[in-house]
Protein backbone atom coordinates (compact mmCIF):
# COMPACT_ATOMS: atom_id res chain seq x y z
CA UNK A 1 0.00 0.00 0.00
CA UNK A 2 1.29 3.45 -1.01
CA UNK A 3 0.23 6.90 -1.30
CA UNK A 4 2.03 9.80 -2.82
CA UNK A 5 1.10 13.34 -1.47
CA UNK A 6 1.49 16.80 -3.67
CA UNK A 7 2.37 19.39 -1.17
CA UNK A 8 3.04 19.28 2.42
CA UNK A 9 1.28 22.30 3.78
CA UNK A 10 -1.68 21.65 6.60
CA UNK A 11 -3.55 19.25 4.34
CA UNK A 12 -1.02 17.64 3.10
CA UNK A 13 0.92 16.64 6.29
CA UNK A 14 -2.38 15.88 7.95
CA UNK A 15 -3.57 13.22 5.41
CA UNK A 16 0.52 12.27 5.67
CA UNK A 17 0.05 11.59 9.80
CA UNK A 18 -2.52 9.67 9.75
CA UNK A 19 -1.61 7.73 6.80
CA UNK A 20 1.64 6.63 8.06
CA UNK A 21 0.82 6.41 11.40
CA UNK A 22 -1.73 3.42 10.13
CA UNK A 23 1.53 1.93 8.29
CA UNK A 24 1.09 3.17 5.00
CA UNK A 25 3.76 4.01 3.10
CA UNK A 26 3.54 7.38 2.01
CA UNK A 27 6.08 9.67 0.19
CA UNK A 28 5.27 13.48 0.26
CA UNK A 29 6.96 15.94 -2.39
CA UNK A 30 7.06 19.51 -1.43
CA UNK A 31 8.24 22.60 -3.87
CA UNK A 32 9.76 24.10 -1.04
CA UNK A 33 12.15 23.85 2.11
CA UNK A 34 11.58 24.62 5.64
CA UNK A 35 11.28 26.57 6.94
CA UNK A 36 9.21 28.56 4.36
CA UNK A 37 6.96 31.59 3.89
CA UNK A 38 3.38 31.71 3.48
CA UNK A 39 0.97 34.16 3.41
CA UNK A 40 -1.67 33.51 6.17
CA UNK A 41 -2.70 35.99 8.82
CA UNK A 42 -1.56 32.76 11.59
CA UNK A 43 -4.23 32.68 13.17
CA UNK A 44 -6.26 28.95 14.15
CA UNK A 45 -10.02 28.93 14.95
CA UNK A 46 -11.12 26.59 17.56
CA UNK A 47 -12.12 24.93 14.42
CA UNK A 48 -8.54 24.28 13.33
CA UNK A 49 -7.19 23.58 16.87
CA UNK A 50 -9.54 21.21 17.06
CA UNK A 51 -7.71 19.24 13.99
CA UNK A 52 -4.32 19.73 16.56
CA UNK A 53 -5.52 18.01 18.91
CA UNK A 54 -6.78 15.46 17.25
CA UNK A 55 -3.02 15.32 15.67
CA UNK A 56 -1.96 15.34 19.23
CA UNK A 57 0.42 17.90 17.48
CA UNK A 58 1.98 19.97 21.07
CA UNK A 59 1.47 23.81 20.95
CA UNK A 60 2.25 24.79 24.38
CA UNK A 61 2.95 28.91 24.34
CA UNK A 62 6.75 27.94 25.37
CA UNK A 63 7.30 26.84 21.61
CA UNK A 64 5.72 29.67 19.76
CA UNK A 65 2.10 29.22 20.31
CA UNK A 66 0.12 31.56 21.70
CA UNK A 67 -3.67 31.31 22.96
CA UNK A 68 -6.31 33.79 21.42
CA UNK A 69 -9.11 34.26 24.02
CA UNK A 70 -11.82 35.36 20.93
CA UNK A 71 -11.95 38.06 18.39
CA UNK A 72 -12.51 41.75 18.72
CA UNK A 73 -14.52 43.11 16.15
CA UNK A 74 -14.61 46.94 15.18
CA UNK A 75 -16.89 48.80 12.61
CA UNK A 76 -19.94 51.30 12.97
CA UNK A 77 -17.75 53.50 15.45
CA UNK A 78 -17.70 50.40 18.05
CA UNK A 79 -15.32 47.66 19.53
CA UNK A 80 -16.64 44.60 20.49
CA UNK A 81 -14.87 41.81 22.22
CA UNK A 82 -16.62 38.45 21.44
CA UNK A 83 -15.10 35.27 23.55
CA UNK A 84 -14.93 31.94 21.90
CA UNK A 85 -18.13 29.99 22.57
CA UNK A 86 -17.74 27.10 25.19
CA UNK A 87 -18.76 24.36 22.98
CA UNK A 88 -18.83 20.32 23.59
CA UNK A 89 -16.98 19.76 20.17
CA UNK A 90 -14.77 22.80 20.04
CA UNK A 91 -11.67 24.15 22.07
CA UNK A 92 -12.60 27.72 24.01
CA UNK A 93 -9.88 28.83 22.15
CA UNK A 94 -7.71 30.07 18.93
CA UNK A 95 -3.93 29.84 18.43
CA UNK A 96 -1.34 32.24 16.83
CA UNK A 97 1.51 30.75 15.28
CA UNK A 98 3.43 31.83 11.95
CA UNK A 99 2.83 29.61 9.26
CA UNK A 100 6.97 29.91 9.32
CA UNK A 101 6.80 27.47 12.38
CA UNK A 102 3.36 25.76 11.60
CA UNK A 103 3.96 24.37 8.52
CA UNK A 104 6.92 22.89 9.60
CA UNK A 105 5.66 21.52 12.85
CA UNK A 106 2.99 19.64 11.24
CA UNK A 107 5.44 17.96 8.68
CA UNK A 108 7.84 17.11 11.25
CA UNK A 109 5.08 15.81 12.86
CA UNK A 110 4.08 13.41 9.99
CA UNK A 111 7.65 12.31 9.38
CA UNK A 112 7.55 11.28 12.93
CA UNK A 113 4.86 9.19 12.42
CA UNK A 114 6.79 7.71 9.32
CA UNK A 115 5.90 9.84 6.65
CA UNK A 116 8.63 10.14 3.85
CA UNK A 117 8.97 13.89 2.86
CA UNK A 118 10.88 15.46 0.07
CA UNK A 119 11.83 18.81 -0.05
CA UNK A 120 12.84 20.53 -2.81
CA UNK A 121 10.69 18.60 -5.38
CA UNK A 122 8.38 20.36 -7.71
CA UNK A 123 5.52 18.30 -8.58
CA UNK A 124 4.82 18.83 -12.52
CA UNK A 125 2.15 16.56 -13.78
CA UNK A 126 0.56 12.93 -12.29
CA UNK A 127 0.67 9.77 -14.26
CA UNK A 128 -2.09 7.66 -15.48
CA UNK A 129 -2.18 4.30 -16.57
CA UNK A 130 -4.30 3.44 -20.42
CA UNK A 131 -7.35 3.69 -18.36
CA UNK A 132 -6.65 7.35 -17.39
CA UNK A 133 -6.40 6.30 -13.42
CA UNK A 134 -3.52 8.45 -11.51
CA UNK A 135 -0.91 5.91 -10.46
CA UNK A 136 1.89 8.65 -9.44
CA UNK A 137 3.32 12.02 -10.39
CA UNK A 138 6.84 13.44 -11.94
CA UNK A 139 8.59 16.12 -10.09
CA UNK A 140 12.01 18.18 -10.86
CA UNK A 141 14.40 18.71 -8.22
CA UNK A 142 15.03 21.91 -7.05
CA UNK A 143 18.97 22.87 -5.58
CA UNK A 144 18.61 25.01 -2.31
CA UNK A 145 18.33 28.06 -3.72
CA UNK A 146 14.73 26.62 -5.57
CA UNK A 147 16.24 26.55 -8.93
CA UNK A 148 15.57 23.43 -11.65
CA UNK A 149 18.79 21.28 -11.41
CA UNK A 150 18.02 19.47 -14.32
CA UNK A 151 17.04 16.44 -12.45
CA UNK A 152 13.54 14.61 -12.35
CA UNK A 153 11.79 12.21 -10.46
CA UNK A 154 9.04 9.91 -10.47
CA UNK A 155 7.04 8.32 -8.10
CA UNK A 156 4.08 5.89 -7.85
CA UNK A 157 1.31 5.10 -5.80
CA UNK A 158 -2.11 3.57 -5.14
CA UNK A 159 -3.58 7.07 -4.63
CA UNK A 160 -1.96 10.72 -5.29
CA UNK A 161 -3.61 13.52 -3.14
CA UNK A 162 -3.35 16.59 -4.49
CA UNK A 163 -2.36 19.46 -1.42
CA UNK A 164 -0.74 21.35 -3.32
CA UNK A 165 -2.42 24.76 -3.07
CA UNK A 166 -4.38 27.33 -5.14
CA UNK A 167 -2.15 26.79 -7.69
CA UNK A 168 -2.22 23.61 -7.70
CA UNK A 169 0.13 22.03 -11.02
CA UNK A 170 -0.74 17.97 -10.20
CA UNK A 171 -4.41 19.66 -10.91
CA UNK A 172 -4.35 21.59 -13.75
CA UNK A 173 -2.30 18.94 -15.29
CA UNK A 174 -4.94 16.43 -15.09
CA UNK A 175 -7.14 19.63 -16.47
CA UNK A 176 -8.79 20.36 -13.81
CA UNK A 177 -9.08 24.39 -13.82
CA UNK A 178 -10.42 26.37 -11.44
CA UNK A 179 -14.73 27.53 -11.75
CA UNK A 180 -15.51 31.14 -12.23
CA UNK A 181 -19.12 30.54 -10.85
CA UNK A 182 -16.97 30.23 -7.06
CA UNK A 183 -16.47 33.37 -5.13
CA UNK A 184 -12.68 34.54 -4.88
CA UNK A 185 -10.71 36.46 -2.44
CA UNK A 186 -7.16 37.74 -2.09
CA UNK A 187 -5.12 38.27 1.44
CA UNK A 188 -2.20 40.85 1.39
CA UNK A 189 -0.50 41.24 4.94
CA UNK A 190 2.91 42.31 6.45
CA UNK A 191 4.54 42.19 9.64
CA UNK A 192 5.21 45.38 12.17
CA UNK A 193 7.27 45.60 15.27
CA UNK A 194 4.53 46.47 17.68
CA UNK A 195 3.51 47.26 21.12
CA UNK A 196 0.41 44.94 20.54
CA UNK A 197 2.21 41.87 19.67
CA UNK A 198 1.42 40.53 23.08
CA UNK A 199 -2.67 41.65 22.38
CA UNK A 200 -4.97 37.88 23.17
CA UNK A 201 -7.75 38.96 21.04
CA UNK A 202 -7.73 38.38 17.07
CA UNK A 203 -8.97 41.64 16.05
CA UNK A 204 -10.81 42.38 12.87
CA UNK A 205 -11.76 45.70 11.31
CA UNK A 206 -14.95 45.26 9.65
CA UNK A 207 -15.05 48.65 7.61
CA UNK A 208 -12.27 48.95 5.07
CA UNK A 209 -13.20 51.89 2.39
CA UNK A 210 -12.80 51.36 -1.13
CA UNK A 211 -12.00 54.50 -3.72
CA UNK A 212 -15.35 56.28 -3.02
CA UNK A 213 -15.63 55.59 0.89
CA UNK A 214 -18.19 52.38 0.06
CA UNK A 215 -17.29 49.66 2.44
CA UNK A 216 -15.31 46.62 0.58
CA UNK A 217 -16.19 43.23 1.12
CA UNK A 218 -13.56 41.64 3.92
CA UNK A 219 -11.75 42.86 6.48
CA UNK A 220 -8.56 44.25 7.93
CA UNK A 221 -6.81 42.60 10.86
CA UNK A 222 -4.20 42.71 13.60
CA UNK A 223 -3.13 39.94 15.61
CA UNK A 224 -0.13 40.05 17.81
CA UNK A 225 2.05 36.93 17.09
CA UNK A 226 3.99 37.64 20.48
CA UNK A 227 7.83 38.11 19.77
CA UNK A 228 7.29 41.43 19.12
CA UNK A 229 5.50 41.85 15.93
CA UNK A 230 2.11 41.78 14.71
CA UNK A 231 0.74 39.95 11.83
CA UNK A 232 -1.10 43.00 10.23
CA UNK A 233 -3.28 42.56 6.66
CA UNK A 234 -6.45 42.43 4.84
CA UNK A 235 -8.67 39.82 2.72
CA UNK A 236 -11.35 41.28 0.13
CA UNK A 237 -13.67 39.03 -1.54
CA UNK A 238 -14.59 39.37 -5.55
CA UNK A 239 -18.22 40.24 -5.19
CA UNK A 240 -17.65 44.03 -5.59
CA UNK A 241 -17.23 46.19 -8.59
CA UNK A 242 -13.65 47.79 -7.28
CA UNK A 243 -11.96 44.01 -7.23
CA UNK A 244 -9.26 44.21 -9.49
CA UNK A 245 -9.41 47.42 -10.18
CA UNK A 246 -7.78 48.30 -6.53
CA UNK A 247 -3.97 48.54 -5.80
CA UNK A 248 -4.86 46.25 -2.27
CA UNK A 249 -1.26 46.76 -1.01
CA UNK A 250 -1.74 50.69 -1.26
CA UNK A 251 -5.31 50.31 0.19
CA UNK A 252 -3.40 48.19 3.44
CA UNK A 253 -0.92 50.89 3.59
CA UNK A 254 -3.13 53.44 3.73
CA UNK A 255 -5.40 52.00 6.19
CA UNK A 256 -2.56 51.30 8.61
CA UNK A 257 -1.56 54.99 8.77
CA UNK A 258 -5.00 56.11 9.86
CA UNK A 259 -4.34 53.87 12.61
CA UNK A 260 -3.05 55.00 15.81
CA UNK A 261 0.49 56.12 15.99
CA UNK A 262 1.55 54.17 18.94
CA UNK A 263 0.81 50.98 17.48
CA UNK A 264 4.02 51.21 15.54
CA UNK A 265 2.34 50.46 12.18
CA UNK A 266 4.86 52.66 10.35
CA UNK A 267 7.60 51.85 7.58
CA UNK A 268 10.21 51.72 9.92
CA UNK A 269 8.20 49.28 11.91
CA UNK A 270 7.59 47.19 9.10
CA UNK A 271 9.79 44.04 9.44
CA UNK A 272 8.68 42.30 5.63
CA UNK A 273 7.36 42.99 2.41
CA UNK A 274 3.42 43.42 1.88
CA UNK A 275 3.29 39.96 0.35
CA UNK A 276 -0.30 38.88 -1.60
CA UNK A 277 -1.95 35.59 -1.91
CA UNK A 278 -5.51 33.88 -4.05
CA UNK A 279 -8.25 32.59 -1.69
CA UNK A 280 -9.87 29.72 -3.43
CA UNK A 281 -13.55 29.53 -2.13
CA UNK A 282 -16.22 26.98 -2.01
CA UNK A 283 -15.03 24.45 -3.92
CA UNK A 284 -13.90 26.57 -7.12
CA UNK A 285 -11.77 23.42 -7.94
CA UNK A 286 -13.83 20.21 -9.15
CA UNK A 287 -13.64 17.09 -8.63
CA UNK A 288 -13.03 16.26 -6.03
CA UNK A 289 -12.07 12.74 -6.77
CA UNK A 290 -11.34 11.26 -9.87
CA UNK A 291 -9.80 7.46 -10.37
CA UNK A 292 -6.85 7.23 -8.57
CA UNK A 293 -6.48 11.40 -7.40
CA UNK A 294 -8.14 13.14 -4.89
CA UNK A 295 -7.86 17.29 -4.07
CA UNK A 296 -7.11 18.56 -0.75
CA UNK A 297 -7.34 21.87 0.99
CA UNK A 298 -6.40 25.06 -1.49
CA UNK A 299 -6.21 22.58 -4.10
CA UNK A 300 -10.06 21.84 -3.95
CA UNK A 301 -11.09 25.48 -3.29
CA UNK A 302 -11.75 24.54 0.09
CA UNK A 303 -11.34 28.01 1.82
CA UNK A 304 -14.70 29.61 3.51
CA UNK A 305 -16.31 32.47 2.06
CA UNK A 306 -17.32 33.68 5.22
CA UNK A 307 -14.17 34.58 6.53
CA UNK A 308 -11.44 33.53 4.85
CA UNK A 309 -10.16 30.55 6.54
CA UNK A 310 -8.47 27.97 5.08
CA UNK A 311 -6.46 26.26 7.94
CA UNK A 312 -9.24 24.22 9.53
CA UNK A 313 -10.55 22.86 5.85
CA UNK A 314 -7.58 21.83 4.55
CA UNK A 315 -6.54 19.82 7.89
CA UNK A 316 -9.88 17.93 7.78
CA UNK A 317 -9.98 17.56 4.00
CA UNK A 318 -6.46 15.58 5.03
CA UNK A 319 -7.87 13.49 7.46
CA UNK A 320 -11.46 12.96 5.55
CA UNK A 321 -9.25 11.82 2.73
CA UNK A 322 -6.58 9.41 4.78
CA UNK A 323 -10.02 7.33 6.30
CA UNK A 324 -11.15 7.21 2.53
CA UNK A 325 -8.24 5.95 2.02
CA UNK A 326 -7.53 3.52 4.81
CA UNK A 327 -11.32 2.04 3.89
CA UNK A 328 -9.79 1.49 0.87
CA UNK A 329 -7.32 -0.39 1.41
CA UNK A 330 -9.66 -2.63 4.05
CA UNK A 331 -11.72 -3.49 1.35
CA UNK A 332 -11.51 -7.19 -0.36
CA UNK A 333 -12.73 -6.11 -3.69
CA UNK A 334 -11.44 -3.60 -6.80
CA UNK A 335 -15.39 -2.55 -6.72
CA UNK A 336 -15.12 -2.21 -2.66
CA UNK A 337 -11.94 0.23 -2.91
CA UNK A 338 -12.75 2.44 -5.78
CA UNK A 339 -16.46 3.06 -3.62
CA UNK A 340 -14.36 4.13 -0.19
CA UNK A 341 -12.28 6.47 -2.37
CA UNK A 342 -15.20 7.91 -3.82
CA UNK A 343 -16.89 8.10 -0.98
CA UNK A 344 -14.36 11.02 -0.09
CA UNK A 345 -16.01 13.60 -1.97
CA UNK A 346 -19.70 12.66 -0.68
CA UNK A 347 -18.12 13.53 2.84
CA UNK A 348 -16.60 16.72 2.12
CA UNK A 349 -20.25 18.03 0.26
CA UNK A 350 -21.93 16.41 3.36
CA UNK A 351 -19.58 18.24 5.37
CA UNK A 352 -19.57 20.95 4.03
CA UNK A 353 -21.36 21.94 0.73
CA UNK A 354 -24.23 23.82 3.29
CA UNK A 355 -21.90 26.07 4.95
CA UNK A 356 -20.01 26.84 1.58
CA UNK A 357 -23.37 27.74 -0.21
CA UNK A 358 -24.17 30.20 2.80
CA UNK A 359 -21.02 31.93 2.20
CA UNK A 360 -21.71 31.92 -1.62
CA UNK A 361 -24.77 34.31 -0.92
CA UNK A 362 -22.86 35.57 1.74
CA UNK A 363 -20.09 36.69 -0.57
CA UNK A 364 -22.80 38.45 -3.53
CA UNK A 365 -24.91 39.99 -0.74
CA UNK A 366 -22.12 41.88 0.94
CA UNK A 367 -20.66 43.03 -2.08
CA UNK A 368 -22.90 45.41 -2.20
CA UNK A 369 -22.21 48.51 0.01
CA UNK A 370 -25.60 49.45 1.28
CA UNK A 371 -26.28 45.89 2.52
CA UNK A 372 -22.98 45.88 3.85
CA UNK A 373 -23.29 49.30 5.51
CA UNK A 374 -26.72 48.33 6.84
CA UNK A 375 -25.52 44.99 7.97
CA UNK A 376 -22.54 46.45 10.48
CA UNK A 377 -24.97 49.13 11.84
CA UNK A 378 -27.11 46.31 12.66
CA UNK A 379 -24.47 43.54 13.68
CA UNK A 380 -22.41 45.79 15.84
CA UNK A 381 -25.51 47.12 18.00
CA UNK A 382 -26.12 43.92 19.40
CA UNK A 383 -23.63 41.44 21.08
CA UNK A 384 -25.51 38.69 20.88
CA UNK A 385 -26.57 39.24 17.13
CA UNK A 386 -23.13 39.28 16.45
CA UNK A 387 -22.10 35.95 18.98
CA UNK A 388 -24.65 34.62 16.96
CA UNK A 389 -22.80 35.47 13.43
CA UNK A 390 -19.40 34.97 14.53
CA UNK A 391 -20.78 31.33 15.36
CA UNK A 392 -22.48 31.01 11.79
CA UNK A 393 -19.47 32.46 10.15
CA UNK A 394 -16.69 30.20 11.84
CA UNK A 395 -18.69 27.16 11.49
CA UNK A 396 -18.78 26.78 15.18
CA UNK A 397 -21.80 24.40 16.60
CA UNK A 398 -22.14 21.45 18.25
CA UNK A 399 -23.43 18.25 16.17
CA UNK A 400 -25.90 17.81 19.45
CA UNK A 401 -27.08 21.26 19.85
CA UNK A 402 -27.48 22.49 23.04
CA UNK A 403 -28.38 26.28 22.82
CA UNK A 404 -30.61 28.50 20.67
CA UNK A 405 -27.72 29.15 18.29
CA UNK A 406 -26.84 26.12 17.70
CA UNK A 407 -30.36 24.71 16.83
CA UNK A 408 -30.58 27.80 14.29
CA UNK A 409 -27.33 26.95 12.91
CA UNK A 410 -28.49 23.42 11.81
CA UNK A 411 -32.12 25.00 10.58
CA UNK A 412 -30.16 27.02 8.47
CA UNK A 413 -28.07 23.57 7.10
CA UNK A 414 -30.65 21.21 6.65
CA UNK A 415 -32.28 24.36 4.74
CA UNK A 416 -29.39 24.99 2.62
CA UNK A 417 -28.76 23.30 -0.84
CA UNK A 418 -25.14 21.71 -0.46
CA UNK A 419 -22.52 23.50 -2.88
CA UNK A 420 -21.68 21.02 -5.69
CA UNK A 421 -18.31 19.15 -5.72
CA UNK A 422 -18.64 17.53 -9.17
CA UNK A 423 -18.03 19.09 -12.50
CA UNK A 424 -21.58 20.60 -13.79
CA UNK A 425 -21.27 24.44 -13.04
CA UNK A 426 -24.48 26.47 -11.98
CA UNK A 427 -25.01 30.04 -10.68
CA UNK A 428 -26.68 31.60 -7.36
CA UNK A 429 -27.44 34.78 -8.83
CA UNK A 430 -31.16 33.40 -9.25
CA UNK A 431 -31.14 33.27 -5.38
CA UNK A 432 -29.30 36.37 -4.50
CA UNK A 433 -30.68 38.74 -6.75
CA UNK A 434 -33.84 38.18 -4.68
CA UNK A 435 -32.16 37.71 -1.12
CA UNK A 436 -33.28 41.00 1.44
CA UNK A 437 -31.57 40.57 4.72
CA UNK A 438 -31.50 37.74 6.58
CA UNK A 439 -34.78 36.42 6.57
CA UNK A 440 -35.23 36.77 2.71
CA UNK A 441 -31.83 34.46 2.90
CA UNK A 442 -33.39 31.68 4.47
CA UNK A 443 -36.47 32.11 2.09
CA UNK A 444 -34.18 32.10 -0.80
CA UNK A 445 -32.28 28.91 0.96
CA UNK A 446 -35.78 27.24 1.50
CA UNK A 447 -37.51 27.95 -1.72
CA UNK A 448 -33.98 26.80 -3.79
CA UNK A 449 -33.10 23.64 -1.07
CA UNK A 450 -34.47 21.08 -3.62
CA UNK A 451 -33.80 22.53 -7.07
CA UNK A 452 -30.16 24.21 -6.40
CA UNK A 453 -27.38 21.64 -6.55
CA UNK A 454 -24.55 23.79 -7.61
Amino acid sequence: MSVVIVGAGPAGSTAAYYLARAGVDVTVLEKTRFPREKVCGDALTPRAVREIQRLGLPHEESAGWRRIKGLRLVAAGNSMELPWPELTDFPDYGLIRTRLGFDEALARHAQSAGARILEGHSVTETITNESGRVTGVRAQILNEAGRKTGETLEVSGDVVLAADGNSSRSAVSRGFEKRDDRPMGVAYRTYYRSPRHLDDWMEGWLELPGKNGDPLPGYGWVFGVGDGTSNVGLGILNSSKEFGKLDYRQVLKEWTAAMPEEWGFTEENQTSRILGAALPMAFNRTPHYSPGFMLLGDAGGMVSPFNGEGISYAMESGRMAAQSVLDAFKATTGAAKEESLARYADVIRDEWGSHFTQGRLFAQVIGNPHIMRLSLKLGMSSQVLMNMVVRLLANLSDEAPRTIEDRVIHVLERLTPATNNQNSVRSLSNISQNVRGPLGLVRALSTNSKSDKS
